[in-house]
């Protein structure tokens, strides 16, 4: 029977994380250092000096080979899954991971029918 009782543990955590974050930002205002200065607010990037206006356009190109590699590399933590279960998922699991391998390779194909991997253009 869920009781509010039961929710103590969970409430209870959820306070203390929050504590816990309260607490460090608090802390790290009060204890760090105060040095303000022209220098030191500047923008910094890889220790490289800022040259110029931060909105200058990128090829779309850029991005979409990123996404493109975050939903391909999303696509093989899919296998690990599977490659710990082959065994027991049998013949079901294999049609399955074969379905999910055609659906991806069609999305491939029309990636590269769209000329999305081609930077030359």
């Amino acid at each position: 029977m869920n009781t509010p009782h039961n929710y103590f543990p969970l409430v209870f955590q959820l306070a203390v994380a929050l504590g816990f974050v309260v607490v460090t930002l608090v802390a790290t205002h009060l204890l760090g250092p105060l040095r303000k200065g022209k220098r030191k607010d500047e923008t910094f990037e890889c220790g490289i000096d800022v040259v110029g206006n931060a909105r200058v356009p990128f090829s779309v190109k850029y991005f979409l080979t990123a996404i493109l590699f975050v939903l391909f590399d999303v696509e093989v933590i899919f296998f690990y899954p599977y490659a710990v279960n082959i065994k027991s998922l049998g013949i079901e699991g294999f049609i399955a991971v074969v379905m999910f391998v055609l659906f991806f390779l069609v999305g491939f194909a029309y990636v590269w029918k769209k000329g999305a991997l081609e930077w030359d253009k």
